[in-house]
């Protein structure tokens, strides 16, 4: 526990890399401003952070999420009709899970990537379907300094092609199924972001490299880039740099997108799962 740290709120840590769950808290209620600024600090300091036994309509879940500046509506991923901010993330039993699969960092391929998304969760398998955290500040500080030296030098270009257009997310556009897309121009475009960022709040520097929409370094050809490419995204991810947060119904999770990668596990086809993800803009990377 950090009780000596926090004054309204309990936070106790889920590893030494990363990830805190907090309670003594209601988010569907009025949070003060002392409770909501700490919040904001054990989520910039952690990276990841839960919360359980939460009963969120959908106006508490889009109030919360408020609080941490605007609300984006997905170019690509359909929003529901009242509320287009919040994605219905809903896999059906008996299906595999095909949205969020696999390590990245949502939304890089934006010209400015997301602060975080806040995830509700309301319908969970009894086992499987956890969602896997990594910390990119732990996995910078892991590098030598001649890898960090050489690094800082470097800028990533981020797209949205390969996972937007992968079979799983073709079945996805213009359908009637549980998550659908629409097509957006956003998904043959490319972006440029520093290898290594400053974290806007906190000045700490993180790597900011994911297998899913980072194609290759600015001057660099492709196959030039993907040894490097390679080696960061496994470095990036090592068991000694996550934690792992097991859904509950009520439970809520909340992550820092500049500082952390995160995977959801596709372990659980026999059961159903639904989840409501909520994503807060965020700003130019420097």
């Amino acid at each position: 526990m950090l009780k000596d740290d926090f004054q309204t709120i309990e936070v106790r840590r889920m590893t030494g890399a990363m990830g805190a769950e907090i309670s003594g808290v209601d988010l569907s209620s009025d949070l003060s401003d002392e409770q909501f600024d700490e919040i904001r600090t054990a989520l910039f300091t952690f990276g990841a952070i839960g919360f359980r036994d939460q009963d969120l309509s959908f106006k508490d879940h889009y109030d919360f999420a408020k609080r941490f500046g605007t609300l984006e509506v997905h170019p690509i991923v359909n929003g529901m009709e009242d509320f287009p901010e919040i994605i219905k993330m809903h896999k059906p039993a008996g299906t595999g899970a095909s949205f969020g699969v696999g390590w990245h960092t949502d939304n890089s391929f934006f010209e400015k990537p997301s602060l975080g998304s806040i995830v509700y969760a309301e319908t969970v398998p009894p086992q499987g379907g956890d969602t896997l955290f990594a910390n990119q500040q732990v996995a910078f500080d892991a590098l030598s300094d001649g890898m960090k030296a050489s690094l800082r030098t470097l800028t990533a270009v981020h797209s949205a092609h390969d996972a937007y257009t992968s079979p799983t997310a073709l079945e996805k556009y213009d359908g009637d199924g549980p998550i659908t897309y629409k097509r957006s121009d956003i998904v043959s475009e490319q972006v440029e972001h520093p290898v290594i960022i400053k974290h806007p709040v906190t000045g700490g520097e993180a790597l900011y490299v994911n297998p899913m929409f980072v194609s290759h370094f600015k001057g660099w050809t492709p196959e030039e880039s993907k040894p490097l490419i390679d080696f960061l995204c496994a470095h990036a991810v090592r068991e000694d740099f996550q934690c792992r947060f097991r859904w509950e119904k009520g439970s809520v999770a909340m992550w820092d997108n500049r500082i952390v990668q995160h995977a959801a596990l596709n372990d659980y086809v026999e059961y159903e799962r639904l989840l409501y993800r909520i994503t807060v803009n965020g700003d130019a990377l420097k």
